[in-house]
């Protein structure tokens, strides 16, 4: 390897050397380093004496013992008296690519999967105007480890927005801000747990993800099954839990609001069982016929845990998201919040609260209950031009419908196979339960549609799609 110097490995040392004067040693350090990581300098292989690199590359010798010796001392070269230096054989070579693991369709020319808003329609310039007027205004201490239930004003501006949004009870003191509705599941996993339960009911058909959540906090859970008025009464009496996880405002799949006296009967036996139900109210925001279903726990807020966030009004990455708490439970889920992760960033925190009180928040809803009541309009003007008779169920709200499209046009599996050849992801609604949950065995296909994150004309062109399919 030392015949290779002038030219070849020692050629990307020379970026280092041409660097001013006061940096010259750290990037000769780091570049050193580099080649050793990424296998140009292999193991086992000898370097020039400091005194022939320094002449070779036109630089101080001690520049070059400074960077040596450094290297050394981290452990990527070795060298002893009279034996020169080599380069180690601790070092493994680094992976050269970062992958992405962020769940993201590959492939897909129209993709009807439901869950997604359009992140086009995140408020960009509003947002950054909170960001710099927040850091304009931030005090220094504001900076520091945060209350772990979040910051004061935003737990304040939160309890006003959803007081009036949703119909909750919202005391800031037990209002806890979270990454999302996923930690905050998580952290009731984790106090429930310790508390002693096993097990809790979950919706079926339902999302998949409370199940995920809630194992890795070492809690199993049961699938209950719905009627029409909401989540059946009669199976979760029988089950013997104390804890299941709801979508009054629009249950997810299948589209429904809890009827009031569903809502009555469930509060009925979370009080004889002493437990709790949660209320993930996802999308409860966005109802395009009426005024939005206030949220279950405005009627019971010492039985019914609320949880919501900002994924689907602004967007997911943010991980924002909140949760007010009974009583009873506050106390060990701040402390849970607190050695989790010692609350969420303050910044973002601060952020948020300035884009609520100001007003942004309000109208970033306004706006998107817009885009996606056109859109849903869309989705049903095309299932009805290139699938007549094809029934949409649910109430007009949310991000998705329930198409329940005629037999006649291909089987189930067929449907989704053929579309899939088309460029059209599509998700029936046997994915998310079991098959007694889909309906009677009618031949018939039910899919669970996602329109909000798909411009009116993608929505057309992939029903088109899926038609010529």
């Amino acid at each position: 390897m030392t015949g290779e110097r002038g030219g070849g490995t020692w050629e990307l040392l020379l970026p280092a050397v041409a660097a001013p004067p006061r940096r010259r040693g750290r990037m000769l350090q780091s570049a050193l380093r580099d080649a050793v990581r990424s296998g140009r300098l292999a193991a086992g292989t000898r370097l020039p004496s400091s005194r022939e690199l320094a002449a070779d590359l036109g630089v101080s010798r001690g520049l070059v013992t400074e960077a040596y010796e450094q290297l050394t001392a981290e452990g990527y070269l070795r060298s002893g008296r009279g034996a020169g230096t080599w380069v180690g054989d601790a070092v493994r070579q680094a992976t050269p690519a970062t992958r992405d693991l962020a769940p993201r369709a590959v492939g897909a020319g129209v993709d009807f999967r439901p869950g997604s808003p359009d992140l086009s329609l995140f408020p960009r310039t509003a947002w950054a105007a909170a960001h710099k007027a927040v850091l304009s205004r931030l005090p220094h201490l504001a900076l520091g480890y945060p209350d772990p239930r979040g910051l004061p004003e935003l737990r304040t501006a939160l309890a006003a927005l959803l007081t009036r949004r949703r119909g909750v009870v919202a005391d800031p003191e037990r209002l806890v801000v979270c990454s999302g509705v996923a930690q905050a599941m998580t952290l009731l996993g984790f106090v429930l747990g310790a508390r002693g339960l096993r097990a809790l009911g979950v919706e079926d058909p339902g999302a998949p993800e409370p199940t995920a959540l809630f194992a890795s906090a070492g809690l199993r859970t049961v699938p209950l099954p719905l009627d029409a008025e909401g989540l059946a009464v009669g199976p979760l009496t029988a089950s013997g839990l104390r804890v299941v996880v709801t979508t009054p405002a629009h249950q997810f799949p299948s589209g429904i609001a809890y009827s009031a006296r569903r809502r009555a009967e469930l509060l009925g036996w979370a009080r004889a069982v002493d437990g709790y139900l949660i209320e993930d109210d996802y999308d409860g925001d966005f109802r395009y016929d009426r005024s939005p279903v206030g949220a279950l726990q405005g009627l019971d807020p010492e039985r019914v845990v609320y949880t919501g966030s900002v994924s689907k009004s602004l967007a997911p990455g943010l991980r924002l998201g909140w949760m007010l708490v009974p009583e009873s439970l506050a106390g060990e889920v701040v402390e849970r919040k607190r050695t989790m992760d010692l609350g969420n960033p303050s910044l973002d925190q601060a952020v948020l609260a300035h884009f609520v009180t100001s007003g942004g928040y309000d109208r970033q809803l306004r706006r998107c209950g817009r885009a996606y009541r056109e859109r849903r309009d869309a989705l049903i003007d095309a299932l009805e031009e290139h699938f007549p008779g094809t029934e949409v169920s649910g109430i007009a709200a949310g991000l998705h419908v329930i198409a329940r499209v005629p037999g006649r046009y291909a089987a189930g599996g067929v449907l989704v196979k053929r579309a899939a050849a088309a460029g059209v992801t599509l998700r029936p609604l046997a994915d998310y339960g079991t098959a007694t949950a889909t309906g009677p065995d009618d031949g018939d296909v039910r899919l669970v549609l996602g329109y909000a994150h798909l411009t009116p004309s993608d929505i057309a062109r992939g029903v088109g799609l899926l038609a010529g399919a």
